[in-house]
């Protein structure tokens, strides 16, 4: 699980604008006249056309896309009852959530109320303005009433995510497992942990399912929920049932199913043992699951477990399930999200569980090979299918259930639309952090005498995105880690100008001479340059005890990358060494090449950039598309910049015919399908908007990132070096501890690459 600090949390929330969202127009707003028709007189016309049909307000305005997450504040997270204002965080974090997975806009409405009443009053009244309302941690039992009462009155999509979220993944998890052990739903026995909302809904999900009422058993703090239990819940009294079992471990004996909604630790491994053969175990406790993962499966070998943990396998994650089922409500404008809809998405994350899994979800859990199976019963949370998958699902079962006012009629161009709707591929960072994760490497620091780089050393250790190296004044490091709060005493720290590195700086020194004799070394230099960190960390990467190294925060460039490349040099038949910036932009990632290394690159120096940067790029796990930029189109220039790189593309379709590249272009029209499709309908770029970008030379591209990150909203990445024999990257002077962190995922992901790489090489050799 990720670690997250207190500090760090409270930054996060305050620097800039305070919070995490922001209300941005779509329109033109620019000029008097685009004002004008903004608001009066122009906006006069669409209130017109709304009052005459009040269904034209989903043509003229934000609602068939806008949804309202509204909470009291009485269950926040695992907090409980701290009221309205302190929920905020939690609304604004679920509204980006819908943004970033499903497109979906949304305001946060925290409402000072405590009163049904009250609060159902509040919901009613803005009706108007939302396409849907997503409800979120309101207790129990109030919360059953509260969504009960808003579904009867209200004509527009409602959800208590709590409630509903869980019980529709688990509900796909319980299918796949139960068809993976060969048992009947019908049959199965199913024990409950906790008789809160969530665990209510998962039981009526489960018996929608086809599990017998009768053969679920739910315990609460108090024991079994029994018939003869004096007080009971409306909620719970449904679920009351007449066994002879008083607590856990008597419903447990041979049990098929637990379900944990409740508490760490509740689940022993003797009850675990005391279940039926093939035991499906869903422990959803969080941080904590009801029985630890790793006893779970030490105990049991025959065991199916998924936990809401996102460092197990089979996380029931909820962000699987509501973006997506409000994102087809909304598209159909249903009138309620009803259980055929629910059913229609349990249904489909199962089915897709079952799919061949994409290499882009491959490469985001650095796993080779993900397939169906007791480790994968869902999804995973990275999966770009998931819209073209639960969406259509959930608008179809709207249709068939008569609540879809705006119905579907052309499928493949609605899954279309929602590619369009979400862009370029937004989530690269996420998909290459949960890459570095699954090996961790060791990263070494050649900077470590700095707070930010501590901090950014602290979190990828929290993360288990890296395993941290400290170079620098061991002293100096010491204080700093105990001034900043920080727990980094396990981690090794090495001082290169110490006594205590003698040993091996004379091994290091000894290896540098061999490597630079006959290149102005001599055996005193090599021993001074292994002084100096930047040539340290590289030589601890040369020898194996290190597998990449950041640097370059506080120093120049060159002084820098030369170590590295004297110490390392390049990969295999490359030259000359490229320098990338991932520019994360509203139209998704785009790679920026040679932004750093070759100041006046021949055309064949462009075809290098160009293939390396695509191999980068389809190791991030996307196809590159390359756009050779110039300030000509196609030969409307005959310059000797424009045919350099007019040259440079024929190179490149010659000797890589498989990666789809075109030039010499303007920046501008590269971009624009339109003008392409109009003018040169023959270029490879007309079918779809680049995401690499060759410059001519190196100025322009340095110009051009430096511009774009200063101007604009794109966050900067990199550079990210290509052409190294092993993981060098080089930070930008001042970088931020988050920027700072982003090079450090780029470069365990480098590492692990690389290390394929090495193996291979190594086979070839062998063979």
């Amino acid at each position: 699980m990720i670690k997250i600090r207190k500090d760090e949390a409270l930054r996060y929330h305050s620097e800039g604008k305070p919070g995490k969202i922001e209300v941005i127009p779509t329109t033109a707003t620019k000029t008097q006249r685009d004002l004008a028709l903004a608001y009066s007189p122009g906006v006069a016309e669409p209130c017109k056309e709304i009052a005459q049909d009040v269904e034209n307000v989903y043509k003229y305005t934000a609602k068939g896309n806008l949804v309202a997450v509204i909470s009291d504040g009485t269950a926040v997270l695992g907090l409980g009852n701290l009221g309205a204002e302190a929920s905020k965080p939690v609304m604004e974090g679920k509204g980006v959530l819908f943004k970033i997975f499903a497109g979906i806009d949304v305001f946060d409405l925290e409402l000072n109320t405590k009163n049904v009443e009250e609060f159902i009053a509040v919901v009613k009244a803005l009706e108007p303005t939302f396409g849907g309302i997503n409800l979120e941690d309101i207790k129990a039992p109030e919360c059953f009433e509260i969504e009960q009462r808003l579904k009867e009155e209200l004509n527009i999509p409602i959800m208590h995510d709590d409630q509903h979220g869980t019980a529709i993944i688990t509900g796909a998890a319980l299918l796949n497992s139960l068809e993976l052990v060969n048992k009947d739903i019908s049959q199965v026995k199913i024990v409950v942990s906790g008789a809160g909302a969530s665990a209510t809904s998962c039981m009526k999900i489960f018996v929608d399912l086809g599990v017998k009422r009768s053969n679920i058993v739910v315990c609460d703090s108090k024991g079994v929920i029994r018939t003869d239990r004096e007080n009971l819940s409306k909620s719970k009294l449904v679920f009351a049932t007449d066994t002879d079992a008083h607590t856990l471990a008597d419903a447990l004996k041979g049990a098929d199913v637990f379900m944990g909604l409740s508490m760490a630790n509740v689940m022993s491994a003797e009850m675990l043992l005391s279940m039926a053969k093939d035991a499906i175990v869903f422990a959803l406790a969080n941080p904590d699951p009801e029985i630890n993962y790793e006893l779970a499966m030490k105990t049991r070998q025959d065991i199916i477990m998924a936990t809401g943990r996102s460092d197990y396998n089979n996380q029931v994650n909820n962000v699987l399930g509501f973006p997506f089922i409000f994102r087809g409500a909304l598209d159909v404008r249903a009138t309620e999200i009803n259980e055929h809809m629910k059913l229609a998405a349990v249904k489909a994350l199962a089915q897709l569980a079952k799919e061949p899994v994409p290499d882009i979800v491959k490469i985001a859990y650095n796993q080779q090979t993900i397939s169906f199976s007791k480790d994968y019963i869902i999804p995973k949370a990275l999966d770009p299918r998931l819209l073209t998958t639960v969406a259509p699902a959930v608008a179809r079962a709207a249709m068939e259930s008569g609540v879809a006012k705006n119905p579907i009629t052309d499928w493949e161009k609605y899954e279309h639309e929602l590619i369009e709707r979400m862009g370029h591929d937004q989530s690269i960072i996420r998909r290459l952090i949960n890459m570095a994760k699954q090996a961790p490497q060791r990263v070494v620091f050649a900077e470590a005498d700095n707070a930010k780089v501590l901090m950014a050393a602290q979190i990828v250790k929290d993360d288990g995105i890296a395993e941290p190296i400290l170079l620098g004044d061991k002293r100096k490091i010491e204080r700093l880690i105990e001034e900043n709060s920080l727990e980094l005493e396990d981690v090794t720290i090495i001082d290169p100008r110490s006594e205590e590195s003698n040993e091996l700086i004379e091994k290091y020194a000894n290896t540098f001479f061999e490597k630079r004799k006959r290149r102005g070394y001599n055996h005193y230099e090599a021993q001074k340059a292994m002084r100096e960190r930047n040539y340290f960390g590289a030589m601890m990467l040369e020898e194996g005890d290190a597998d990449a190294l950041i640097s370059g925060l506080s120093r120049k460039y060159s002084d820098t990358i030369r170590p590295a490349l004297e110490v390392i040099g390049t990969y295999k038949n490359h030259k000359k060494v490229a320098g990338i910036y991932l520019m994360i932009t509203r139209k998704g990632p785009i790679f920026f090449a040679d932004t750093t290394m070759i100041p006046n690159p021949t055309a064949e120096d462009l075809v290098g950039i160009a293939a390396m940067t695509s191999n980068k790029v389809k190791e991030f796990g996307l196809e590159p598309r390359v756009a050779f930029l110039s300030y000509s189109n196609f030969g409307s220039s005959d310059d000797e910049e424009p045919r350099k790189v007019r040259k440079a593309v024929e190179m490149m379709k010659a000797q890589y015919p498989d990666i789809i590249a075109d030039g010499e272009i303007q920046a501008n029209i590269a971009f624009n399908k339109d003008i392409l499709k109009e003018n040169y309908p023959f270029s490879d770029l007309a079918k779809g908007e680049p995401n690499i970008l060759i410059f001519p030379n190196l100025a322009s591209a340095n110009i051009a990132y430096k511009l774009i990150q200063e101007i604009s909203d794109a966050e900067a990445i990199g550079p990210i070096l290509t052409g190294m024999k092993k993981s060098v990257h080089i930070l930008q002077l001042g970088s931020s501890v988050r920027e700072i962190v982003n090079m450090v995922t780029i470069a365990v992901v480098d590492a692990q690459i690389k290390r394929k790489y090495a193996v291979q090489d190594a086979k070839e050799k062998f063979m």
